[in-house]
């Protein structure tokens, strides 16, 4: 497994995991795939996001098939520059309990840092995904807020945890 930060020539690699990650996963966003699939040049959005600054979006790889993601974005405004946030977390079903995940988030966690004014990163996960909850604890995240009923899909609600990592450099 290769973990490195996603180039331009990711793009298309990049939509295909997340429109998967959409399908398969639909209570662990806030898109939904039915949504995502209609937007217009979605190619072209993921490319703008992954040359925007101060957003860093790795990817894990078994030999060349993109298997698993993280997004590490730091706050632009002034007050709040001292944080990051980790987006889109997403490991394909078949490439789980491999430590994919794991090796994803210590990669973001590590490249957080190397930012001089990164201080803490946060981070938001259904109270229901415990392997994703488990695996933040195991990294050093604690809880600090629940948001209940935070998504409603097809009636059925989900609530939210909202952990941080203060970071030690």
């Amino acid at each position: 497994m290769d973990i490195r930060l996603l180039e331009s020539s990711d793009a298309k690699s990049y939509w295909d995991l997340r429109l998967e990650a959409l399908k398969n996963n639909p209570e662990a966003f806030s898109s939904s795939y039915e949504e995502a699939i209609k937007r217009e040049s979605p190619v072209e959005a993921v490319l703008i996001n992954l040359s925007s600054e101060g957003t860093f979006t790795f990817g894990a790889f078994n030999d060349k098939e993109l298997i698993g993601v993280v997004t590490l974005v730091q706050e632009s405004t002034s007050k709040l520059h001292h944080r990051a946030n980790i987006f889109a977390m997403y490991v394909s079903s078949k490439f789980r309990g491999l430590g994919v995940g794991k090796a994803l988030i210590s990669t973001a966690i590590n490249h957080a840092k190397t930012i001089e004014s990164l201080e803490k990163i946060n981070l938001e996960v259904l109270t229901t995904n415990d392997t994703a909850r488990n695996l933040y604890i195991k990294m050093g995240f604690k809880t600090y807020g629940l948001e209940e009923r935070a998504l409603k899909i097809n009636n059925n609600y989900y609530d939210s945890e909202y952990m941080e990592l203060v970071l030690q450099k």
